[in-house]
């Protein structure tokens, strides 16, 4: 089953819209820069908590951007 598939069939029975191309995007960024900047682990709990904010998408990007430690710090 491929990813958009396995989302909405989970969508369809909590009752929810599947998130956009857009959507899925900015999550998978979102997830992507919790994921580089910290344990991997991160990313799955960055998008939780995303998801129980009031936030918009770009503006918690902006957020885990100044979270992440500069490039040239080790994690």
């Amino acid at each position: 089953m491929r990813r958009d598939e396995w989302l909405a069939d989970f969508c369809e029975r909590l009752d929810l819209e599947p998130p956009s191309k857009e959507e899925v995007g900015a999550l998978l960024d979102l997830a992507a820069t919790a994921a580089h900047s910290s344990e991997r682990t991160a990313a799955p709990l960055a998008c939780w908590v995303a998801g129980r904010s009031d936030r918009s998408l770009a503006e918690l990007s902006e957020i885990a951007k100044e979270v992440a430690p500069p490039a040239d710090e080790e994690r």
